[in-house]
């Protein structure tokens, strides 16, 4: 059991990490068509994710 609970760790921390990194370059692009890619992304990671979009 503590194997299964590392495995749902290890995929949460991947998860969060990969969201920040999304975030950092969404925060930076100011091309409207990859601002939609990366934000498809984020929803595809994880549907609840608060997205903040920056006014550009």
């Amino acid at each position: 059991m503590a194997i299964e609970r590392q495995k749902e760790l290890r995929r949460r921390r991947k998860r969060r990490e990969k969201l920040r990194k999304l975030r950092a370059k969404l925060a930076q692009t100011a091309d409207p068509a990859e601002r939609e890619r990366i934000i498809e992304k984020i929803r595809r990671i994880s549907l609840r994710a608060p997205i903040e979009v920056p006014p550009r």
